[in-house]
């Protein structure tokens, strides 16, 4: 039985070590503080917390992982500027931007060869192939259909945990924890697209939907609107259910993820629902 004081001790003081080595204070005055991805974290930590791996192990191994998360989640910023085309964007931001990514991608580098563990380096630089692999083609539009575009994104939030279930032999995790992290960024594109009337994931089914009348600088009919968000409902829902049989095949599952993968599920709403209250 995992104690739930010492996953929240575990999750909190890796997460601040995340944070001091990611702290840059020139960088912070021109680009967006690095956020950690504390379900992604919390994951990782389930999953080595199980298998008895020794502190400073779970640490090197967490603080490398993490650090490749915000460098991809840095560079990922330059690409959404870019894209959305802001004419006020400051120049030396975005170059900055680009460069925190390298200074982050260095620290994860750096981190790795002192731990001098090949395995590991390959299930991470695999992963890492395959989440730009799929960047690139959900940012350029290079997918064949809505089934190809989820499964951009799907690999684009979960291949990192995917391919390090894999490295500790847990692979009952794989699916699980990439259905869960793409549930919670589905959620998250439709938020804000009903927020803000576009994102990176709506904008791409938009193309996929309504290949013919795609048109960046023209608003669809609200009825168009309504089934890109009943698409995105409806591989939230599928996927919802996929988790709930996987969490019964897990072999160990601590409280406190059980509560987060409680809380990402009871935010989704029917779209009628949700339409009405945000449109």
């Amino acid at each position: 039985m995992i104690k739930l004081q010492d996953i929240q001790t575990k999750l909190a003081d890796i997460k601040e070590q995340v944070e001091q080595k990611v702290h840059h204070p020139y960088l912070l005055n021109y680009i967006k503080t690095p956020v950690v991805d504390e379900d992604k974290l919390l994951i990782l930590i389930s999953i080595m917390d199980h298998l008895e791996l020794p502190y400073i192990e779970m640490q090197n191994y967490a603080l490398t992982t993490m650090l490749v998360q915000i460098a991809l989640d840095t560079h990922e910023n330059v690409s959404n500027a870019y894209t959305s085309e802001a004419e006020n964007e400051n120049p030396k931001s975005r170059q900055l931007t680009v460069l925190a990514g390298d200074y982050f991608s260095g620290l994860y580098y750096k981190l790795l060869a002192e731990s001098d563990d090949i395995l590991m380096i390959n299930a991470l630089s695999r992963g890492i192939k395959e989440v730009n692999e799929h960047k690139i083609s959900l940012y350029q539009k290079e997918f064949d259909g809505i089934e190809k575009l989820m499964a951009n994104i799907k690999a684009i939030e979960g291949s990192l945990i995917y391919r390090l279930s894999h490295y500790f032999q847990a692979n009952v995790w794989s699916e699980f924890a990439s259905d869960l992290l793409f549930v919670k960024r589905l959620l998250n594109e439709k938020k804000q697209y009903l927020q803000a009337g576009t994102s990176i994931l709506f904008d791409a089914l938009k193309k996929a939907a309504f290949p013919k009348s795609e048109n960046k600088n023209k608003d669809i009919s609200q009825e168009q609107q309504r089934y890109l968000l009943l698409i995105c409902d409806r591989y939230i829902e599928f996927s919802k259910g996929l988790i709930e049989k996987g969490i019964n095949q897990l072999p160990y599952l601590n409280d406190v993820l059980e509560k987060r993968i409680s809380s990402i599920l009871n935010q989704h709403q029917p779209m009628a629902k949700t339409y009405v209250e945000e449109g």
